[in-house]
């Protein structure tokens, strides 16, 4: 057993990724993505069915039987060697409107395709931060732990020589070990992070994708938010699916409403007579025999399901458009909401980065009076410390940030183009 999981983890590969490169192989090998254009492959091959009225169609065969009396066949044609015959319809209102929606279903099908694409990169993106923001965070807690065994080591020398308290080591200790927890979690968390993201990707679970920074310039977002909102309409596959469904339903109840309509189709068939069939009852037998037309048929009374069936797809129309309205007041509040978050992430970034350059500069001023006698290793050491925390603290800034700008491109429908 232990030789088996020993040759899996052998066979695992660490993907070193790019945000924009794990969106492209995302795009391409998704397995929610592949499910979504193999149902717009069968709504696609729908309408090949409902085209099939207006094909023409022949059919051709033989066959052999003993006749006693007149010559007739089953189905009460007249016997033949060979017979062939076509069929296709020229007028067929029911069947034109039925067309039409297929069509219609199968544009609303491939809208949802692309909006699995928009969800799917929006997925794999917001993956790829978190995995990135964890690593930095697992980094900077690795050096703070580092940092903090120096610290124990000394304090430990100071209470020695007494000039510390034992408590104060206690203390260290306490600091050292919570920060080697955290770290210690954080790496679990790094771990599954990237799996999933290799799963997202189209990868064994086994395998791992390493997130790798990208040089290109960041994200741009609507400059405004009233510019976002207006975009997120524009675009929204979501409203675009609804109106398809209300073409498809509009198209249906066409169909009902036409079953009262008369039906044309052409109609032609040959038949090679054998005139032993026929000389016993006429004198003059024409073997071979065309028949060219087309065959009319009037509803005369159709029933009431059709007009039950018109009446259900006028109130589903009904819903659809109650549901667009609804629909398009949640996409302004959703991007109206998503576009402040992203602007509170950046003043949270900016206050993050201001507090982490003050550190910065305490340490700085800290070493200098350190140098000159006039400051304790000690407070060295705490500042360092500080420092650490308030870089943990900046990356998480930073990323919550990145996916508020995420967030801003998903609801505006910009996101699959700005991560290409």
């Amino acid at each position: 057993m232990l030789c088996i999981f020993a040759a899996g983890v052998a066979l695992a590969e660490v993907h070193p990724l790019t945000l924009r490169q794990a969106v492209a192989i995302a795009l391409k090998e998704s397995p929610d993505l592949v499910l979504a254009r193999l149902d717009e492959q069968k709504a696609q091959a729908a309408i090949r069915v409902a085209r099939d009225p207006f094909v023409p169609k022949v059919y051709a065969g033989s066959g052999a039987a003993k006749v006693w009396g007149y010559p007739s066949s089953i189905d009460g044609a007249a016997p033949s060697i060979i017979q062939a015959r076509t069929d296709m319809s020229l007028f067929n209102k029911p069947k034109s409107y039925e067309l039409a929606r297929v069509r219609e279903t199968a544009r609303g099908a491939a809208l949802s395709t692309q909006s699995k694409s928009d969800e799917i990169a929006y997925q794999t993106a917001s993956l790829f931060l978190d995995a990135q923001q964890m690593a930095r965070s697992v980094e900077s807690l690795k050096l703070e732990a580092e940092s903090l065994e120096r610290v124990s080591e000394a304090m430990k020398l100071r209470v020695q020589e007494g000039r510390d308290l034992p408590l104060e080591n206690a203390r260290i200790a306490v600091d050292l070990a919570r920060a080697r927890q955290r770290h210690d979690a954080l790496s679990g968390d790094v771990d599954y992070a990237q799996a999933s993201l290799a799963v997202v990707l189209g990868f064994p679970a086994a395998d791992r994708v390493q997130p790798v920074d990208d040089e290109q310039k960041p994200l741009d977002v609507p400059e405004t938010e009233s510019a976002a909102r207006a975009l997120a309409l524009e675009n929204s596959k979501e409203i675009r699916r609804l109106e398809s469904q209300l073409q498809a339903k509009g198209f249906e109840v066409k169909e009902y409403q036409s079953a009262r309509m008369p039906v044309v189709d052409v109609v032609a068939q040959y038949a090679l007579f054998a005139k032993s069939n026929y000389t016993s009852f006429f004198t003059n037998v024409q073997r071979n025999n065309t028949e060219l037309g087309v065959s009319i048929t009037i509803p005369l009374l159709i029933g009431s399901a059709s007009k039950g069936l018109s009446e259900q797809a006028q109130a589903d129309i009904l819903a659809l458009r109650t549901q667009m309205n609804q629909t398009r007041n949640r996409i302004q509040l959703d991007t109206q909401r998503s576009y402040q978050d992203m602007q509170k992430a950046a003043s949270a970034r900016d206050v993050a980065r201001l507090d982490l350059d003050y550190a910065r500069a305490q340490v700085t001023l800290l070493l200098d009076q350190l140098a000159e006698g006039r400051a304790t290793q000690q407070r060295v050491d705490d500042a360092r410390l500080n420092e650490q925390e308030k870089w943990i603290a900046f990356y998480e800034a930073q990323h919550a940030q990145e996916k508020a700008r995420l967030d801003v491109l998903r609801q505006t429908g910009t996101l699959a183009a700005a991560l290409r």
